[in-house]
């Protein structure tokens, strides 16, 4: 299985590195010097890392063969896949890989169902679900222990406990901090 695990961004310096937009919760794996990688568009790879390092909180990488600013410009915005065993397991228990979630019937904890995950959006502050409904519609449902209590994938179910109004508009509670007088 093949799983996108970073995008390139821009040249970082004249010496041939490119900032990256990580992807993976194991860079450390995916990412290391040696890891050969196959590109979306693939006409730009394969691709081997040679090098590796962080810089101001950002991942520099350098590929083989790649040693100069304009060889690494010319590799902005493509997507670095690696090829991933599918019965390989995230190391925490409480960790999934997007395929293992993807089209997971989503239910309450009555077993009301609410619909089947569709997506999986990566956000700087969270991941979202996306899930269609049986009418067609689309909720968002965010990927957090308070709202997704228990990921089942032997039943192939994710149960949650949504707040009022996050599936249900007509069981939102407006709140003010307004004194009505």
């Amino acid at each position: 299985m093949q799983l996108v695990v970073a995008r390139i961004g821009r040249a970082h310096g004249i010496k041939g590195e490119v900032t990256v937009e990580v992807r993976t919760d194991e860079p450390e794996l995916r990412l290391a010097p040696g890891a050969v990688l196959a590109t979306d568009p693939a006409t730009a790879g394969p691709l081997t890392i040679e090098t590796g390092r962080v810089h101001s909180g950002r991942l520099l990488l350098r590929f083989e063969g790649v040693r100069d600013r304009t060889a690494a410009e010319g590799l902005r915005n493509i997507l670095l896949i690696a090829d991933v065993d599918p019965e390989e397991l995230p190391g925490e228990p409480d960790e999934y890989y997007d395929h293992q979630l993807m089209d997971l019937d989503v239910v309450l904890a009555d077993g009301t169902e609410i619909g089947r995950i569709t997506e999986i959006s990566h956000l700087p502050s969270q991941d979202l679900f996306i899930v269609e409904r049986p009418d067609g519609s689309e909720v968002m449902i965010p990927f957090v222990e308070e709202i997704v209590c228990e990921i089942d994938l032997d039943e192939q179910r994710a149960v949650i406990t949504p707040p009022p109004g996050l599936i249900d508009e007509s069981e939102a509670e407006i709140v003010s901090s307004r004194d009505e007088n």
